[in-house]
């Protein structure tokens, strides 16, 4: 039986933004960006649309949980930016159902962006080159756990 898990849309209570914001973000930040690296060196994203991030500023906000993470991509690695001096060149918030949803390739940034959950903000030219990559990105097959039955 082979049953595909669907993210449903979900909003967190706000109690839970409310203590998220008043915690360090640092482990967001340096765990986006190890996972982002990481996927360089998978060759994942890419190689021919990495020039066009070089030296910018970006930051993802996920508004239900009250986390935060902002970094750059310089000289072919992406490093965290723990406090910006600057507005970010483009920035994305959303709640985690909706991140989650686009991880999993259930739903895609148009659909989320045009239904108001997902909201780009910056620069719009880079805004479609990181669409294009993320749409470009084949993520490796997963070997099938066998279930543990008896």
């Amino acid at each position: 039986m082979n049953q595909s898990f669907t993210i449903p849309k979900f909003r967190l209570p706000a109690i839970i933004a409310s203590i998220g914001q008043k915690l360090p973000q640092w482990p967001h930040t340096l765990t986006l960006v190890a996972g982002l690296n990481a996927a360089l060196k998978m060759k994942l994203l890419p190689e021919s649309e990495l020039e066009a991030l070089e030296d910018k500023l970006f930051r993802v906000r996920v508004l239900d949980t009250g986390g935060e993470a902002s970094y750059t991509y310089r000289g072919g690695l992406f490093h965290p930016v723990f406090r910006p001096e600057r507005e970010p060149d483009l920035a994305f918030a959303a709640n985690l159902s909706a991140f989650l949803q686009l991880l999993a390739r259930q739903e895609d940034p148009d659909t989320l962006f045009f239904n108001r959950e997902l909201e780009i903000t910056g620069d719009t030219e880079l805004g479609l080159i990181v669409k294009n990559m993320l749409d470009a990105v084949e993520w490796p097959s997963l070997p099938k756990l066998p279930l543990f039955s008896r």
